[in-house]
């Protein structure tokens, strides 16, 4: 490794290539990789190795644990990319309008529900707004309110309800 960042020896790098690549395989695909997968982050990790070589520091990991790292940063990479949709899927241009019945009937829905939480009982519409347009989970509302958790999640759960009626 050293003759390869060092003098960017081609032959000490096929050495390296030949010993460390198909262990590299190997260990992508007992971590869960298929074949296709666990041979392209092989051969990323080995190109990896060539073009990052200055960076190796043998007093901060052996060359097998830095391209071990290399290797299992360049399958994490794979699997998110793998979820992430490609530019082509996306969508392009302005969003198109809404309809206008859907966007009548969700002003509508609005303004109800803003007339059913103002009917809540003080108590149980703080602990709404804290919750939902607060975005506070019920232990940081006990801990906030001082309550007891119990008490915080009898109140949503009686103040949803009658919210769940009212918008019947």
């Amino acid at each position: 490794m050293i003759a390869v960042r060092d003098a960017r020896d081609e032959a000490a790098f096929a050495r390296l290539f030949g010993h460390f690549a198909p262990r590299v395989k190997a260990f992508l695909m007992r971590s869960g990789a298929d074949a296709t997968l666990a041979e392209e982050c092989a051969q990323e990790t080995m190109a990896a190795l060539w073009h990052k070589a200055h960076l190796f520091d043998p007093s901060r990991a052996s060359v097998a644990t830095w391209i071990f790292t290399i290797a299992r940063n360049r399958r994490i990479d794979a699997l998110r990319r793998q979820r992430r949709p490609e530019p082509e899927d996306l969508p392009w241009g302005p969003e198109p309008e809404p309809d206008q019945a859907d966007a009548l009937a969700l002003q509508q829905d609005s303004a109800k529900l803003a007339e059913a939480l103002a009917t809540l009982p003080e108590k149980q519409r703080v602990l709404i707004e804290k919750a939902y347009f607060g975005d506070l989970s019920q232990t940081e509302i006990a801990e906030e309110t001082g309550l007891p958790l119990g008490t915080i999640k009898s109140r949503i759960r009686l103040a949803l309800d009658r919210l769940r009626h009212a918008m019947k």
